[in-house]
């Protein structure tokens, strides 16, 4: 019994160790903070002041199947990715590739776009994302690798990666996610491309 002074001394050190996983934050905050750069039809941009696309649909898709509301945050690409890092935003949604820089960084959810298609680096020194853009306006577009478009977030939570996985699967299983797919992109981007 000499060593439970020293443990209960100790508890308050430990503390922070034990974080809080997301899906707790989420829940208590009522809300899924959704970073995007709000500046690529038609994934997500601004029709009259107001926040539309693909992406922007899928966000609040999300957000009721967490049962939370969406708060959509437009910031720019040298923001995105770091704010979901550092807790600023739980999520980013913004047609983001997984690449094998990014899984070392975050986890992802299953894709939600599995596509040919062209990887276009931002005009920058040194370019901080690399947004993915499918060539929506040639009939027969140019044949490039498979790309997947997944959403990530925090490492380390395993509980909203549960919670994300089932919303999503929930959204693909009725088919919400492939009308969204059609009415966006005109074509069925849920699944992935036969080679």
């Amino acid at each position: 019994m000499r060593f439970l002074p020293g443990l209960i001394c100790l508890l308050p050190l430990l503390s922070p160790l034990a974080h809080a996983e997301l899906i707790d934050d989420v829940n208590d905050r009522g809300e899924l903070r959704i970073a995007l750069e709000a500046n690529t039809p038609p994934f997500n941009f601004k029709d009259d002041g107001q926040l539309s696309g693909f992406e922007v649909e899928l966000g609040q898709l999300l957000a009721n199947e967490l049962d939370v509301r969406a708060d959509f945050v437009v910031t720019d690409s040298g923001d995105l990715l770091t704010g979901v890092e550092s807790g600023k935003y739980d999520i980013a949604i913004n047609h983001i590739a997984v690449t094998p820089d990014l899984k070392d960084r975050f986890d992802f959810s299953e894709p939600y776009i599995h596509t040919n298609a062209q990887l276009i680096a931002q005009k920058e020194e040194q370019p901080r994302s690399m947004l993915l853009v499918q060539s929506l306006t040639e009939e027969k577009p140019k044949a490039g690798p498979a790309v997947s478009l997944a959403i990530p977030f925090q490492k380390g939570n395993p509980a909203f990666r549960a919670s994300l996985e089932n919303a999503l699967q929930r959204i693909k299983a009725d088919g919400r996610l492939e009308a969204l797919s059609q009415k966006w992109l005109g074509a069925d981007t849920s699944v992935a491309p036969k080679p």
